[in-house]
């Protein structure tokens, strides 16, 4: 039986009407879908759609708890992310969705963390951290940046430092004052294409 919190459709409901519909509070939005018995079918493809599902959230836990670990700054960089590419997609969401989507293109795929900028007059100096980083899964990427999340138009080869899994740069003649977004992207032909890091921000000042 569904449970209402008001006139129907005005405020919000939860559970199942009739065998029909399922009402389901999600993420701040209230929605209605129409009612299905779970399958779980367990196809060849199914399957392995799920482990690459798996693979994906362990990689995201596992950066969480490297040397250089995925923190907050990170995650905020996913969300803003996550919100150019789709409304109430999280964090989470969009580094498993990354990780999985350069799986299925058949590429190694990887989450990146430990992000850190410097900012200074005219420049910001940025770093960020992959274990794929080792000298043969990512040798080349670029930080692509730019004053929103949407037009990061500009771009400058990163500095890649297998050893340390660390790619970084400093990206000059930028404006001060000026809040900038700036992403790592792996280059085209590598272990790892289609892999980027979140969006980070920051902003230059003298």
């Amino acid at each position: 039986m569904a449970k209402l919190n008001g006139p129907l459709f005005s405020f919000g409901a939860r559970g199942k009407l009739g065998g029909a519909l399922v009402f389901t509070p999600w993420k701040g939005l209230n929605n209605v879908r129409r009612y299905v018995i779970p399958a779980n079918p367990k196809t060849a493809a199914q399957t392995t759609q799920r482990g690459k599902l798996s693979a994906a959230v362990a990689a995201v836990h596992a950066a969480m708890v490297a040397a250089e670990p995925l923190d907050s700054l990170d995650k905020a960089a996913y969300a803003v992310w996550a919100s150019v590419v789709k409304a109430s997609t999280t964090w989470f969401n969009q580094a498993c969705k990354n990780h999985i989507d350069v799986s299925v293109a058949g590429d190694t795929p990887t989450v990146f963390r430990g992000g850190a900028l410097t900012p200074g007059d005219g420049e910001i100096a940025i770093e960020v951290y992959s274990d794929e980083i080792d000298g043969t899964n990512i040798t080349a990427g670029k930080f692509y940046y730019g004053t929103t999340p949407t037009a990061l138009l500009d771009s400058i080869a990163a500095t890649i430092t297998g050893g340390s899994n660390k790619a970084d740069k400093t990206i000059t003649g930028l404006v001060n004052g000026t809040k900038y977004y700036i992403q790592f992207v792996v280059d085209t032909g590598e272990n790892c294409e289609g892999a980027k890091s979140g969006i980070y921000t920051s902003t230059p000042a003298a």
